[in-house]
């Protein structure tokens, strides 16, 4: 039981489809001194290499990556003389550069990052440009408020936000923009009504439901 050895134990595989053996075969040529008897060791390990895969002798440059696939296995430390170009091990791969996360902060997250960028553009503009561009804004608003939160809000609330966000520059009375109703945003919706999620929350808190 002592000289039991357990694979956690043993080299890791570095090319599985060949199976241990193989890889032990030239962890072994590599420990041969003499040159030529490793050449030669080399070659009948190419040969058994070949025999694993017969279905595969009649591909183009098939001995050729039998011997890239031999000197990978030997992380390309072994000696001999190569029918080929002696391969060379590839380039140790970089990490990619780190993306900086965003750091932009967002105030009311319901809105996004857009609806500021637009607010900000309306207010480069005048007149009944503006205005056009302020109730495309907080119909926006207000589908986007409407969406994160399931529920009605009032116009109010929306004009009071616009007014905040633009730091005071697009103060709009109530009814003077053309504002879509709650309702007609909540029937966008998908089909889940609010006192269907009531319902739901109740079923999830009482394990009597």
């Amino acid at each position: 039981m002592d000289k039991m050895e357990y694979y956690t134990q043993k080299n890791k595989l570095i090319l599985t489809e060949y199976g241990r053996n193989i890889q032990q075969m030239v962890e072994y040529a590599m420990t041969i001194e003499d040159r030529q008897e490793r050449t030669r060791c080399v070659k009948t390990i190419i040969n058994i290499m070949g025999n694993l895969f017969p279905h595969l002798r009649d591909v183009n440059d098939f001995k050729h990556k039998l011997w890239d696939h031999l000197a990978m296995m030997s992380n390309y430390q072994l000696d001999i003389d190569y029918p080929y170009d002696v391969p060379t091990a590839p380039p140790a791969p970089t990490a990619p550069e780190k993306i900086p996360y965003p750091q932009t902060y967002v105030k009311y997250r319901h809105y996004g990052q857009t609806i500021p960028v637009m607010i900000e553009i309306a207010k480069g503009f005048e007149g009944e440009k503006r205005d056009r561009m302020v109730t495309l804004i907080v119909n926006h608003m207000k589908k986007c408020f409407i969406a994160w939160n399931k529920d009605m809000v009032e116009d109010s609330k929306i004009l009071d936000d616009l007014r905040e966000m633009s730091a005071g520059v697009l103060d709009y009375p109530e009814g003077s923009l053309h504002i879509k109703d709650s309702k007609e945003f909540l029937s966008m919706l998908p089909q889940t009504s609010i006192k269907g999620k009531q319902k739901k929350n109740f079923k999830r808190k009482n394990p009597f439901a």
